[in-house]
C-alpha cells in the first residue's frame, strides 16, 4: 500500500532514539570542562555581527494590527512544551548537543515571549562533551504543580549516561536544580499533577521483549510519581496505549505524551507516525489516568501530511504538541512543524508554532490544524503585537544587530558541547574567542560561538580582526548542520600568506567517512579589520568578503544548502551559523 511505503521515508525519530539508548545509556560520566584553558596569543576579536532575515513570505502578508505571525520561535526550536501559573506561561524546547540547554521562554500572552534564559546551563546538570550534535536532550517536557508550588522539567537526556531526569524550581528564572535520575527507560516523558496530589508520569517506551508487531511499534507508559522522593513508584508502570490510534493500521512512533484534566475526564494527547511528513497528534480519553484510554473517533486532531506538496508558503511535519488554558480563557497548542524551502529542504530546522484549540466538544481540535496553515494569526483579544520590541523575541522579517558591549550575553547565542564561557570573553573591543585545539568535524567542544539560522532569506555578516600565526591557526564563520555537515569560511596562514579560504565538509555514505574539500581560496590584507558574510536565497548559499567595510567580493561563487538541511544531513536540528576560531585547522591548500 501507498502508506506503507511512504511510512519507510519518514524521518524516524523513535528509531533513531532506540539506537541511542543502547549506545549511551551506560556511557561513562564525563569530566567537567576547564572552564579557562590557558589564553592563546592570538585570539580572534569579532567587532560585531548583524544578521538579517528577509522572507518572501512576510513581504507578501503583512500584519494587521490585530495579528502576528506563526511560528513564533523562528529556527531550531522544537520539541515545545508549555506550562502555566496563574498570569505566567513557560515554554521550552529540545536543544540536543547544544549548551546550554533546553531554552525557556516566558510570556504573559501567549504572543509576545521572552527568552529568560535555559534550564540546564551548568556541566553538573547536562554533560554532552563527546557526543554528536543530534544527541543530547530530547523533548523537554515542563509542569508546574500547584499542590507544592513547583515547576517541573522533565527530559531524554543521551548524553553522560544520564537517560531520564527531572530537574525543579519555585521560580524559572531564578535556576533549576541539578537532575535527579529516573529508574525507567523509554523517551519523552511528561508530568501530570492530580487534584488528589498524586503525580504521575507518562513516556515512549519499547513493547514488552518479544512483542514488538513491526518496525515503529511503541507504547505509551505511565508510572505513578514520588513528588517526595522525585522517583517513579516501582512496579506501577502500566501499558496505556499499544502502537497508536488503530494498532490494526501499524501506526509508527507513538510519542510525546501529554496527560489533562478537563470537566472529571482525563484525555491524553501523543504525537504519531514520526517526525517527517507523515507526523499527526492525537487524542485519547478515559475516566481514570491509568486508563484504558479510548481514541477519539475524529484523529487526528492535528496533521499537515494530507495536502499537496507544491502548495503556497508550505508548513509541514505538524505535531509534538502541547496545550495549555490561555489568557481568554481558551485553549491554545504549541507544536513544531517546519518551512522546507524550495528544494523541500528543512535547514531551518523544526521550529515553534501556535494555534488556537477548539474544546468546546468532547475532545480538543486545533483549529485550522487540519488544513494547510496560514503564516499568521488572530491575536487573543486586547493584546498588542510587541515582538521584537522591549525586549521580546523577534519573528517576522528582522535585523538583529550584536556588538557584544552587554554585559550579558543574548540567550540566543550558544556554545556546541561545553559552556560559552570556556572560550569566549567579551571585551571592549568585541567579542574574544579563545581557540580551542579541537575543528569543527570533531566530536568534542568547539570554541565555536552560535546563532540559529531563522530564515530562508538572510545574511550573517560579522567584523573580524584577526592575525594567525601559522596553518594550523583558523578564524572566521561556519554554517553547520552537523559535525559532519557544514561550510567553513575563514582566515588562515600558508607560508608567508594569509589566505582566505573556504571549505565544504560533507558526509560520504559510501565511505562512511567526512569529506573536505577546499572549494575556494585567495590571498588577504589583514592589515585591518575586514568583514564576512554568510547569505542565502533558499537552498542557494554564498560566502563574500570586504576588506573596505563597504565593497563585497564572493569566493567560491554558489554552493547548495543540501549539506545544511536535515533531510539530506540527517539529524533533527537546523542550521546554525557560527563565529569560529581554532587552533586545529588541517585543510589541504595548495
Amino acid at each position: 500500500m501507498n502508506r506503507t511505503r511512504k511510512n519507510l521515508k519518514k524521518i524516524t525519530f523513535g528509531a533513531f532514539l532506540t539506537l541511542l539508548v543502547g549506545l549511551y545509556s551506560f556511557s561513562p560520566k564525563g569530566k567537567d570542562i576547564d572552564p579557562k584553558p590557558t589564553k592563546s596569543t592570538n585570539v580572534p576579536i569579532f567587532i560585531k555581527v548583524v544578521y538579517q532575515g528577509n522572507d518572501q513570505v512576510y513581504n507578501d502578508y503583512p500584519l494587521a494590527t490585530d495579528e502576528f505571525y506563526n511560528p513564533i520561535l523562528q529556527g531550531c526550536y522544537p520539541d515545545p512544551a508549555i506550562t502555566r501559573k496563574g498570569d505566567d506561561y513557560y515554554l521550552v524546547c529540545s536543544s540536543f548537543a547544544m549548551f546550554p540547554g533546553v531554552p525557556i521562554f516566558h510570556s504573559k500572552d501567549l504572543v509576545n515571549w521572552t527568552q529568560i534564559g535555559h534550564v540546564l546551563d551548568r556541566v553538573s546538570q547536562l554533560d554532552v562533551h563527546d557526543t554528536g550534535i543530534s544527541q543530547g536532550v530530547y523533548a523537554p517536557g515542563i509542569t508546574y504543580n500547584p499542590n507544592n508550588d513547583t515547576f517541573y522539567m522533565i527530559t531524554t537526556a543521551f548524553a553522560g549516561g544520564a537517560g531520564n531526569i527531572v530537574v525543579k524550581t519555585k521560580d524559572p528564572a531564578e535556576g533549576w536544580s541539578d537532575p535527579y535520575h529516573l529508574k525507567f527507560n523509554g523517551i519523552d516523558p511528561s508530568l501530570f499533577f492530580d487534584d488528589d496530589g498524586k503525580a504521575y508520569i507518562v513516556h515512549n517506551d519499547a513493547p514488552d521483549p518479544g512483542k514488538e508487531l513491526y518496525n515503529g511499534h511503541r507504547v505509551i507508559k505511565i508510572w505513578e510519581y514520588d513528588v517526595e522522593k522525585d522517583q517513579v513508584i516501582e512496579g506501577t508502570d502500566k501499558i496505556i496505549v499499544d502502537g497508536g490510534v488503530d494498532i490494526s493500521d501499524k501506526p509508527i512512533w507513538i510519542e510525546a505524551p501529554h496527560i489533562y484534566k478537563k470537566d472529571g475526564e482525563y484525555y491524553l494527547m501523543c504525537a504519531e507516525g514520526g517526525t517527517g511528513d507523515w507526523h499527526s497528534e492525537v487524542i485519547f480519553m478515559s475516566d481514570s489516568p491509568k486508563g484504558p484510554y479510548i481514541p477519539a473517533p475524529s484523529n487526528p486532531i492535528l496533521t499537515q501530511r494530507y495536502f499537496p506538496k507544491e502548495r503556497e508558503n508550505k508548513v509541514d511535519w505538524a505535531g509534538h504538541a502541547d496545550l495549555v488554558l490561555g489568557p481568554d480563557d481558551k485553549y491554545y497548542g504549541v507544536f513544531l512543524a517546519v518551512r522546507p524551502n524550495e528544494e523541500n529542504r528543512v535547514n531551518t530546522g523544526r521550529e515553534t508554532f501556535i494555534l488556537p484549540v477548539d474544546w468546546s466538544g468532547t475532545y480538543p481540535v486545533f483549529e485550522n490544524g487540519l488544513v494547510p496553515m496560514e503564516p499568521k494569526l488572530k491575536m487573543p483579544e486586547g493584546v498588542e503585537n510587541k515582538m521584537g520590541q522591549e525586549g521580546y523575541f523577534p519573528n517576522g522579517n528582522f535585523t538583529y544587530t550584536e556588538d557584544f558591549s552587554s554585559d550579558l550575553l543574548d540567550y540566543r547565542w550558544i556554545g556546541l558541547r561545553g559552556p560559552r564561557e570556556a572560550f569566549m570573553e567579551q571585551t571592549k573591543n568585541g567579542l574574544e574567542i579563545n581557540p580551542f585545539e579541537t575543528n569543527i568535524k570533531e566530536l568534542k567542544p568547539t570554541s565555536t560561538l552560535f546563532y540559529r539560522q531563522q530564515h530562508r532569506t538572510f545574511s550573517f555578516s560579522t567584523t573580524l580582526n584577526y592575525k594567525p600565526k601559522s596553518e594550523k591557526d583558523l578564524a572566521g564563520v561556519v554554517a553547520l548542520q552537523n559535525e559532519r555537515s557544514n561550510y567553513v569560511f575563514g582566515v588562515t596562514k600558508k607560508d608567508k600568506d594569509y589566505v582566505l579560504v573556504l571549505e565544504k565538509n560533507s558526509f560520504s555514505r559510501r565511505e562512511r567517512s567526512t569529506k573536505s574539500e577546499v572549494l575556494a581560496s585567495t590571498k588577504i590584507d589583514i592589515s585591518n579589520p575586514i568583514e564576512l558574510k554568510i547569505s542565502a536565497e533558499g537552498d542557494k548559499y554564498t560566502f563574500s568578503y570586504s576588506t573596505d567595510g563597504t565593497s563585497f567580493e564572493n569566493l567560491g561563487g554558489t554552493v547548495s544548502g543540501d549539506i545544511l538541511s536535515t533531510d539530506v544531513a540527517g539529524g533533527f536540528t537546523g542550521a546554525l551559523l557560527g563565529l569560529y576560531a581554532t587552533k586545529a585547522n588541517d585543510m589541504a591548500l595548495e
